[in-house]
């Protein structure tokens, strides 16, 4: 059996957005852990309102499917990065 390890980040523009798509994806996914969230400064910005907010889901079975989580960052005005 083949086993993959993935990890999925989903770019959010803000902390709020950022929990309620973590929430989402546990909920929609059926995820066991819940996603990690990570707050990242842009590239040469030092003010801090300049940051994008992460959602890092583990995916070691690499079963989830791309579009949907692209889908789920959407919705939340964001975007998939692809790892």
């Amino acid at each position: 059996m083949f086993v993959s390890n993935v990890r999925h980040v989903l770019v959010l523009p803000d902390r709020d957005a950022a929990h309620e798509a973590a929430e989402e994806a546990v909920s929609r996914f059926g995820l066991d852990d819940d996603p990690d969230i990570v707050r990242e400064a842009l590239a040469g910005e030092d003010d801090a309102e300049d940051a994008q907010w992460l959602v890092v889901i583990e995916d070691e079975p690499g079963e989830l499917d791309p579009a949907e989580l692209e889908s789920l960052a959407e919705e939340y005005d964001g975007w998939r990065e692809e790892e």
